[in-house]
This record gives structure tokens, sequence and C-alpha cells, in this order.
């Protein structure tokens, strides 16, 4: 399958890890050795060319490849890359049977690497950049997007207690605490006055949909954050669990339906793609698998939901907008990301125009 220079290609593999990126080899293996299970050194070291937020690594060695994943070093947002909530969440998962990936150990000593981080096996797989598929037949992409939806149920079925992540977030108004939270955020991060913005901090607080249901959120479901088994329509693992929290599963199911309402541009939006050729189910087969799965009798209108996604992400490419700025940011794509801020408020106004506003 030829790929054309996309999402697919850019942050697809492996670089060396030099420079900024590179980390102290030689403490790195001595923790490894008495905190991973199993472990044998010596260690090659690979940062993956995807990801934008939380840096996140490959680590070759004797006894088989890892995955680390760190803060960035500087100068943070606070609660932002909670690396020590990711392993807490992945910890808590993984002896239940959902699919992530297994976790080794979490390190909150700085002296280490110069930033805390935690290692996790590493998951061999596909990963879909690109939620058109290419290459893929009809029915492998049905069944691929059918297989992500079953995989949210899954997780939002999953009994809390007892995955031991009871106190992994506050109980209740979930979307009320978020739209503070990425408030708060975009005002940490501001560069500019967007009014926009404004209208939109004034607007979301005051139209908060009522939380009939409280789940493990993931907080960034889509199909890039996923490893797929490499010859079948299944879900290995779920990765990339920085923004996970107890809260409102609609506030993930809404945020995979983006892709409906989300050109594709080569990512995971999947409006202006010809889905009944491509295999590609409508929002609304979606919906209906993803209710009976969870047993609903339906979801809510999604316009106010929609408004809130764009308006959260408009939040975090902010915050990457600033780091652009500051001369912190992690990846070579980001000065493109942080040219979306503007995009993603007009869009989410749009959508809370849909929603009455």
């Amino acid at each position: 399958m030829t790929e054309a220079l996309n999402a697919q290609t850019l942050f697809s593999g492996v670089v060396k890890a030099e420079g900024a990126d590179a980390l102290n080899e030689a403490n790195l293996t001595a923790w490894m050795q008495d905190n991973v299970a199993g472990f044998e050194g010596p260690i090659e070291v690979f940062k993956f060319a995807g990801g934008q937020s939380n840096p996140t690594y490959r680590i070759n060695a004797k006894s088989g490849s890892y995955v680390l994943r760190r803060k960035p070093f500087g100068q943070l947002l606070p609660s932002a890359h909670a690396v020590d909530r990711e392993f807490k969440v992945i910890n808590g998962l993984y002896p239940t049977g959902f699919p992530v990936a297994r976790p080794y150990g979490l390190c909150t000593d700085e002296s280490v690497i110069g930033s805390w981080f935690y290692i996790m096996a590493m998951v061999e797989g596909r990963t879909i950049w690109d939620g058109a598929m290419p290459g893929a037949t009809p029915e492998f992409r049905r069944q691929t997007y059918f297989a992500m939806i079953d995989t949210l149920a899954a997780l939002h079925n999953t009994d809390v207690a007892a995955a031991g992540l009871s106190d992994y977030g506050k109980p209740g108004n979930y979307f009320g605490r978020q739209v503070d939270r990425w408030t708060k955020q975009y005002r940490l991060s501001e560069t500019e006055h967007m009014p926009v913005m404004e209208r939109l901090i004034e607007w979301l607080p005051a139209t908060l949909p009522e939380q009939t249901r409280t789940s493990v959120v993931h907080g960034d479901y889509r199909i890039d954050n996923m490893i797929f088994a490499a010859d079948a329509p299944k879900v290995v693992a779920v990765l990339d669990w920085e923004l996970s929290t107890l809260g409102d599963p609609l506030a993930d199911f809404t945020y995979v339906a983006m892709a409906w309402v989300t050109d594709n541009a080569g990512r995971s939006g999947v409006q202006d793609l010809d889905r009944k050729a491509l295999g590609i189910p409508e929002l609304d087969e979606a919906v209906e698998r993803y209710c009976q799965a969870t047993g609903r009798d339906g979801v809510p209108d999604m316009n106010w939901y929609f408004a809130y996604n764009f308006f959260r992400l408009a939040g975090i490419i902010q915050g990457i907008k600033k780091r652009v700025i500051d001369g912190t940011a992690n990846s070579a794509h980001a000065k493109e990301m942080s040219e979306r801020v503007s995009p993603l408020a007009e869009a989410a106004w749009a959508f809370a125009v849909k929603a009455g506003a």
C-alpha cells in the first residue's frame, strides 16, 4: 500500500532520540533493572514521531521492547501531562481484560531522566491515522469502526470499583468541571483576544446537559489513539490516557462521533468521504451500536456536545500554540497545529448556534 505524505507517513515510526529528546540511558537502565519485572539490558532508545503532548519513546532491550511516556521538560500548566494518572488508569484496567498495554512501573523521581515517566509493554499492531483507511476493503473498514465503538462501550461498561478507580475523578457535574478546567487552561495560555472563545466561555456553563451515568472516560478517544491487530479489525490496545478521568461517558461517545462532522484531510474525520462506498458506518449506525452495547435507548441531541468538544480542542491547541511561542513545543508539527485554534473555536460556536445559542 502506498501512502501520500499525510498523517500516516508523518506520524508513523520512530527516530533516534537525540539532542533535547535524549534520555539518560545509564540512569534509565538502572531504574528499569530495579523496577521492571524480567528486564534485561542493554537498551536502545527511539522516540515515536507521532503524538504531541507527552513525549513517547520505544525502548529496545535484550528482554524485549517497552514504551516510555514522560512529561515534557520545562514549565508546564498545572494538571497537564499527568503521566501518573495515565499509569493509574492503565494499571487499573489491565487486570479487567480491557485492551491496554501491560503497565510495568511509574517513576516520580525527576533525577532519573529529568521528568516523571512510566514504562509499559510495547504492543505490536497497526495505528490508523487516516479514517479513510486507504487500501482496506469496505467490509474490513466497517468492522474496524464497529470494533472501535464496541471497545468504547466496553470501557464505559467497566466496573469502576472493581478496577480500583473509584477515586479516579469526582462524581457528577463532569461537563461543568471540564468547561471550567479548559477555560482556565485557555486563560493560562491565551495569546490574543478571541471574541468567539469569550462567547463560548459564557454560553457553555450556562447550558450544561444533565449527567445520568458515570464511567471511566478516556478523554481523547479516536481511531488514531488505539492499536489494531495487524490483520484483523480488532482493538488490541487503547493509548493516550492523559485526559482520562471519571465522568460522563457521553463525552467520549460524542468526541468519537466528531469524526462524522469533521472533514478527513488525511486524519480521523469522515464527513466529506463517500462513506457508503468505503463501508464506513453512518453516525446513526454508530449511535445504535453503542446504545445497544451500553443499554441506552438513545443519545441526546449532540450539538451541545459537539460545541463543547470543539471548544475543548481549541483550548488544548491554544496550549500548544503558547508552547510554540515560548519555544518549548514538543513536536515539529506543533507550529502547524497552533494555527488551528481559531477554526476550532468557530466550529464550536457554529454547533452552539445549532444547539440554541
